[in-house]
């Protein structure tokens, strides 16, 4: 994209459905302290599949990246708000890109850009990298409370009321394993883990890295929650064998007990489950080049994988002893 035309903006200005890329741009850019009305340029970035993200460099040179929200955030059940607290939070805790500035009436937000490696899932399956990640992990989990909670349980069930009210494409005997889903939750409620500052969304792609130093990025899923969401939705995105999570449980924990396994394990199962209902409400309302409904049958068959597994009820015992 060209130089954007400036032009100010106030808080009276019209809904961002209304205002292009541009003029959301200098909106966001304008509120930042030492930026001001200083002209700039903005490149598109790749990736996001909820949002649109621009590298904007103004006219002396520093670099950030502004997000652009879509208005179907909130089928999505997320919080912009939240989502600012929450970013600004973990940045305190140096596992998160300063926040720079926040402008809600054009649903944009602007951040510290990192000029680092963005990860892919080949970089996780590396038992030194995977050491770094449960170190930041526990980083960001000792830090300032979210301003939400998360519970992947609470989310599936949101995104099935939105599909089924709306009428949004359903899986074949999708609805056949609530019942497991209902046991797997009394029994993970057994030994409930107290809730920590989580990102609960870390594929692969939200991970950057410049000399040893991790950053998580992207909070749109934040919130307080369950560790072990976070270190089995870790493995489960980026298909790490069941070693390989043992061996983030171990650097997080300190040991990997079979009951904290089963936890992480019996969680990974349902951010499968939930996040194919995500990927259901994105291909009935996203206007994005993306085949988001093969991307939710991905899901989807591994979730059935796992429910179909005879060992399934050893976890569900397991993850309930001392």
């Amino acid at each position: 994209m060209t130089a954007a035309t400036r032009s100010l903006m106030t808080t009276a200005s019209p809904p961002d459905s209304e205002l292009d890329d541009a003029a959301r741009l200098s909106v966001a850019v304008s509120l930042i302290p030492g930026v001001g009305m200083e002209p700039f340029t903005a490149d598109l970035l790749p990736g996001g599949l909820t949002n649109r993200n621009y590298k904007v460099t103004t006219a002396g040179g520093r670099p950030l990246v502004v997000r652009l929200s879509s208005s179907q955030s909130a089928a999505l059940t997320i919080d912009r708000d939240a989502e600012h607290h929450n970013a600004v939070a973990a940045a305190s805790t140096g596992v998160a890109p300063a926040v720079l500035a926040y402008a809600p009436e054009v649903s944009a937000l602007a951040i510290e850009w990192i000029d680092g490696h963005t990860f892919d899932a080949a970089d996780l399956d590396d038992s030194a990298t995977l050491v770094r990640v449960a170190e930041t992990c526990r980083r960001l989990h000792a830090g300032p409370r979210f301003a939400t909670d998360f519970d992947m349980f609470e989310v599936q069930r949101r995104y099935l009321d939105v599909v089924r009210s709306r009428g949004y494409r359903l899986p074949d005997d999708y609805l056949e394993f609530m019942p497991i889903v209902s046991v797997i939750r009394t029994a993970l409620s057994v030994r409930a883990e107290p809730t920590v500052p989580c990102h609960n969304d870390l594929l692969a792609a939200n991970l950057m890295s410049k000399g040893k130093r991790l950053w998580f990025i992207d909070y749109e899923y934040s919130g307080n929650g369950d560790p072990c969401f976070e270190l089995g939705n870790l493995c489960s995105e980026s298909h790490l064998s069941t070693d390989r999570l043992v061996e983030l449980i171990a650097a997080y924990y300190g040991t990997a007990t079979p009951g904290k396994i089963a936890r992480a394990q019996l969680l990974g199962l349902m951010s499968n489950y939930g996040w194919t209902l995500w990927a259901s409400i994105q291909a009935a309302t996203s206007d994005l080049d993306f085949d988001f409904w093969a991307w939710g049958m991905d899901k989807y068959e591994r979730a059935l994988m796992f429910f179909k597994d005879p060992d399934l009820q050893d976890l569900i015992t397991d993850v309930q002893e001392p």
